[in-house]
């Protein structure tokens, strides 16, 4: 006979390693336990489990509540405590935990094991009626809303009523009376809610619950949530469910809860970071009922207990060599670790601790270099909102292209490119934008658009000038008629000022503060030891002369296409551009050639300087036209010539045409060749790279 499934380890059995078994949370509370540091009795039931459940229809696999028995006996036995016992009720947490970190997309019930009875026999034991009532309405809150689908609102009107009724601006101001009221009317919600009366039994509760964190794991947050950041079953399939002896941050003003970092999230600092809050619970701390101090006060509060703060740091990174974000409580001056997990941090922090913990020893170089996400180091070449602003956006979209940006609001290119030239700081918004918007979005600090993803016309040309964008914002209501855009109720005239985070995807009323664009000296060190670990060399894709400085500058060993006809995008270039493509005659178009080719020329000699003998691929001047020419709706008078030159692009079935595919003659006299051949010349270049050249032997011919 098959010997059954295991679906439950303890804190002291669990591998800490193996997240896809246990959770995130689960494998760090199996760690911390086994380094010594102090985690209450607990145990997690397996990510297996969940998948189980799912795959039988929603039913608990058979032996799984036989071994959550065994596991509570012995949490009972370790604690001294009965689970149901009025006169020492045990107290359970029941938490979820994915193999990755979501934060917030799934569930938690804290205080599980509180009925009418074990709320007295609490009260009695430890003497502090209002600790006991303002924990069990807790439980009947979150128990409500997760185990027994009761809308939070409803909770949440209730204890408004009462803390109005008792004149209570925060929670903590509310009496014993007031609590015990604010449980009464909760169980009444419930049972009006439900059609049933809240459950006594402990163990009912507790089937209840871990069946509502299971299913938590294809609640619609979690699941929009995998969807968004690509989490696939193989990375993270099913939640684990972690039951933990409940300590109480709420016991009075010798104890506290917490959320911490080893060190600073925003700056990299090797300092203890974090917030606390006295006389609080659970998510009191990043739910923002009240404002929490920074864990540098723990100080002065609680001497002694920061130091231990100070101690379990340090033991957390030796052992994982990364910046953990822990959580903690202190109950009654003990301290409880009660989480850990790998830190999130920005890229100037992730750049700084990663060097500082080579010069530590804890890393090497090599595990420097491969901790750092090449995407987070895009955040170092746009302005950022200062870390320090806390102010709540007005609005969220698609983090289209990343940096910030401060203007006016102005709803079309026209405007925007004359305000701009007159020294406003704009922000082109638009429902979405199309290519005859290109001389706005010169102008324009940054791009807003209620439409668009990340592949939208406005996310592409933005990003490809380095302007911050937000596309998709779906809340955003733009009326052109009006002049006007509405979030809500709140209106954004034109002219009114906003700020747009494109790294994050949001709308800010008004200025914000910002930091300017700067590489830091981590950074520095982080590309010479990639330089020196390195197999490739990195090009930089660079096409006017200010293009090719800042790649130089960035390390780039070459520059890996230079699209020439980007040089020509300029205000002051584009109409002769434009005039070269439209002309009647050969005489005619070799002019406004000839007019193109000094700039063009004075700008390759600008690159090749700036690249100091480095390689430089050039692609020669054959752009599709439409990037060129002015819309058919604007020159309708012209439509049939238009038409001539105007492409479509169906999918992949055809490739869009450019200069040199409409007219070989034309090739014969864009400036590009000459300029190209002269500058090679000067600067005793190799030759052209003729990898991708239609008509080979023509090019080549004049050339030479």
């Amino acid at each position: 006979m098959a010997k059954p499934k295991r679906y439950c380890y303890s804190f002291e059995e669990g591998d800490g390693t193996n997240k896809k078994l246990l959770g995130g949370k689960g494998a760090g509370l199996c760690t911390m336990t086994q380094i010594g540091l102090p985690v209450p009795p607990g145990f997690t039931i397996t990510t297996e489990a969940n998948v189980d459940y799912f795959e039988q229809g929603q039913h608990f696999p058979d032996n799984l509540m036989n071994e959550v028995h065994e596991y509570m006996e012995a949490l009972e036995k370790k604690t001294g405590k009965g689970f149901g016992d009025p006169r020492n009720p045990l107290l359970i947490s029941v938490r979820s935990g994915s193999a990755l970190s979501m934060p917030g997309m799934m569930d938690t019930i804290l205080n599980l094991g509180l009925n009418d009875e074990t709320a007295k026999g609490l009260a009695e034991l430890t003497q502090n009626e209002r600790f006991v009532y303002d924990a069990y309405r807790r439980f009947l809150q979150l128990f409500g809303k997760i185990g027994l689908g009761v809308k939070d609102e409803g909770f949440d009107e209730i204890f408004e009523e009462v803390k109005k009724k008792y004149h209570a601006h925060v929670d903590t101001e509310l009496s014993t009376e007031a609590l015990k009221e604010v449980c009464e009317r909760f169980k009444e919600y419930i049972k009006k809610e439900t059609g049933r009366p809240f459950p006594q039994d402990p163990w009912a509760q507790l089937v209840i619950a871990i069946e509502g964190v299971f299913k938590s794991w294809m609640g619609k947050r979690a699941v929009d949530y995998r969807r968004q950041f690509k989490i696939t079953p193989d990375m993270a399939h099913g939640t684990a469910v972690n039951i933990c002896t409940m300590v109480f941050g709420n016991m009075g003003n010798d104890s506290a809860t917490g959320v911490g970092f080893t060190r600073d999230p925003g700056t990299g600092e090797n300092v203890l970071y974090g917030d606390y809050l006295i006389n609080a619970q659970g998510e009191d701390v990043v739910a923002g009922i009240r404002t929490p101090r920074p864990l540098r006060e723990l100080r002065i509060d609680m001497p002694e207990l920061y130091k231990e703060l100070e101690k379990m740091r340090s033991i957390l990174e030796k052992h994982y060599r990364e910046v953990q974000d822990f959580e903690f409580t202190i109950e009654r001056g003990k301290l409880y670790m009660l989480q850990t997990r790998n830190g999130k941090m920005n890229a100037w922090a992730l750049c700084k601790t990663s060097v500082d913990m080579v010069k530590e020893g804890l890393i090497s170089e090599e595990e420097a270099l491969l901790r750092i996400d090449p995407d987070m180091l895009e955040q170092f070449l746009h302005r950022r909102i200062d870390p320090a602003f806390k102010q709540e956006a007005l609005a969220a979209g698609i983090s289209a292209s990343p940096g910030a940006a401060t203007g006016k609001v102005v709803f079309d290119a026209d405007r925007a490119e004359k305000l701009g030239n007159q020294g406003e700081k704009i922000i082109l918004t638009r429902v979405e934008t199309k290519p005859e918007d290109i001389h706005g979005f010169f102008a324009a600090q940054g791009i807003l658009t209620s439409r668009g993803g990340k592949t939208s016309h406005a996310a592409v040309v933005a990003r490809g000038m380095g302007k911050p964008c937000v596309s998709g914002v779906e809340g955003l209501d733009i009326n052109y008629e009006l002049r006007e855009a509405r979030v809500g109720n709140v209106v954004i005239k034109e002219g009114d000022i906003v700020t747009i985070d494109g790294t994050a995807g949001k709308l800010y009323l008004g200025a914000v503060p910002m930091l300017d664009p700067e590489l830091p000296k981590d950074l520095k060190t982080l590309m010479d030891w990639a330089d020196k670990w390195a197999k490739i060399e990195v090009w930089a894709n660079a096409d006017t002369p200010d293009m090719a400085i800042r790649a130089r500058s960035h390390g780039a060993k070459g520059i890996g296409l230079c699209r020439t006809e980007r040089m020509f995008n300029e205000a002051d270039r584009l109409p002769l551009m434009r005039n070269m493509i439209l002309a009647d005659t050969p005489e005619e178009r070799k002019r406004w050639a000839d007019k193109l080719l000094p700039m063009q020329r004075q700008d390759f000699l600008e690159i090749f300087k700036a690249m100091e003998g480095l390689p430089v691929t050039i692609r020669l001047l054959d752009p599709p036209l439409h990037e060129f020419l002015p819309t058919i709706e604007e020159l309708i008078n012209d439509l049939s010539r238009l038409r001539e030159f105007t492409q479509v692009m169906y999918g992949l079935e055809q490739i869009p045409g450019g200069v040199g595919m409409m007219d070989p003659e034309l090739t014969k006299m864009i400036p590009s060749l000459e300029s190209v051949a002269r500058e090679f010349s000067e600067f005793r270049a190799k030759g052209l790279d003729k990898k991708l050249i239609q008509e080979k032997e023509k090019v080549l011919r004049r050339v030479r």
